[in-house]
């Protein structure tokens, strides 16, 4: 499948993965008419898997910046006044007692059901763009072109190819070839979260009954415990509660999943509340409305080495995934979004210059990325009375969720693409 017009446009950029962060990232390039752009995706269709997923002011602002602001406030929910700029209220599971809130100015939990964004960016997508059906086997690149080859036999040939394709990205072993690198496979975290949504006004009526209040099911709730927490925020407008609950096997340094257990898999309610057992009453109130959990054994990915190579480049969960313990990994994503199309949409960039756009776009992402994935990871271990220094102790655990996410959150990706121009000698 070559590149169609190849000669009258500035580049021919083909992107591998139909996710959030891919099609966000089409839909920026797509404004360019210098542009080739085609998308490719495995599934038959734009899908994501239907769970509730978090934004912090910094994912807001990305989403800003990448002129989807309007598609996102339509179906984004926000907690309710007076608590509009609550991320989350942290609370003891043992006996659901408050211990602080997580202060988001003008931007709070800000969150919406998955699928639902999704279908709110691809709205924004010209027609000619997508192609479906198309699996990612193997990339290959040559000093003038680079090529992805699908599993139906066909491949695309452009200036660039870029891998939006996910945790167990095929683009990746082109990037870091095995035989150089060796295997580099996602990892399980050592966490299972068991995930349900809960009709609101059945969440309410049980915690009322448990004698808890019912603006625990409206406003964004944490619920910490040794190795275990369970988070709750609502999406669909508030008339569903997103709840997760999750536990952590740190028995062992390198905890392993049991040969050939699927990540995602559907388990009894008992199972869950067995987990739980002895946990406060909204703990109980909300598990107990939750007749079929599905049970996620979450993965992630060391730091890598580099993202780029030549004419191919990594991003969003294929270079980074993260566990969703900050709530950041589909904010990286769209901040690569943001960064990359912008860098790439500059009328300096064109087929013979490209590889250094993407080396620059590596060299100004790479630290805050990985910086990410490992303070992903620790959050998790501070929610669960593991934080090195942090334990159980109540006065530093409150002290570090107030403060553990002002790096994360006032962040501008509009100063990472001007560190980008500086590196290419665009600006002084």
């Amino acid at each position: 499948m070559p590149a169609k017009h190849t000669q009258q446009k500035r580049l021919s950029i083909g992107i591998v993965g139909g996710g959030i962060g891919g099609v966000a990232f089409a839909v920026a390039l797509s404004r360019d008419r210098n542009l080739d752009v085609q998308l490719f995706e495995a599934a038959p269709q734009f899908s994501e898997i239907g769970a509730g997923v978090s934004f912090g002011p910094n994912a807001v602002k990305a989403i800003q910046l990448l002129g989807l602001e309007e598609a996102y406030q339509r179906i984004a929910d926000s907690s309710p006044a007076p608590f509009e700029d609550v991320w989350f209220e942290w609370r003891r599971g043992s006996d659901d007692g408050y211990l602080t809130a997580s202060l988001a100015p003008g931007v709070g939990q800000s969150s919406v059901h998955r699928a639902d964004f999704l279908d709110a960016i691809v709205a924004n997508l010209p027609d000619s763009i997508a192609h479906f059906g198309k699996r990612c086997i193997e990339v290959k690149q040559d000093t003038y072109s680079a090529t992805a080859c699908f599993d139906d036999g066909t491949h695309f040939t452009g200036d660039v190819i870029i891998g939006f394709d996910g945790i167990k990205s095929a683009v990746r072993r082109h990037v870091l070839p095995p035989e150089e690198y060796g295997e580099i496979n996602p990892f399980w975290s050592g966490t299972y979260a068991y995930r349900g949504m809960i009709p609101t006004d059945q969440l309410e009526a049980a915690l009322e009954a448990k004698g808890s209040e019912k603006r625990l099911a409206l406003v964004p709730q944490m619920y910490l415990g040794r190795d275990r927490h369970i988070l709750t925020f609502p999406v669909k407008q508030s008339q569903l509660i997103n709840v997760v609950a999750f536990i952590t096997d740190r028995s062992t340094a390198n905890p392993a999943l049991p040969e050939g257990e699927e990540w995602v898999q559907t388990v009894t309610q008992q199972e869950m509340l067995d987990v739980f057992e002895g946990w406060s009453p909204a703990c109980q109130a909300m598990l107990e409305c939750i007749p079929e959990p599905t049970r996620w054994a979450l993965h992630e990915l060391p730091e890598l080495a580099h993202y780029h190579r030549g004419r191919v480049l990594i991003v969003g969960d294929a270079a980074h995934a993260l566990v969703p313990h900050q709530g950041a990994g589909a904010g990286q994503a769209l901040e690569d979004a943001y960064v990359l199309a912008t860098l790439l949409t500059d009328a300096s960039c064109h087929r013979d210059n490209v590889s250094d756009v993407l080396a620059a776009f590596e060299q100004v992402r790479r630290a805050r990325t990985c910086k990410v994935q490992r303070t992903s990871h620790e959050a998790g271990d501070v929610y669960e009375y593991a934080g090195v220094g942090i334990g159980s102790d109540e006065s530093k655990l409150i002290e570090n969720l107030e403060n553990r996410f002002d790096w994360l959150w006032n962040h501008d990706p509009q100063d990472d693409v001007l560190s980008a121009r500086k590196a290419l000698g665009l600006v002084n």
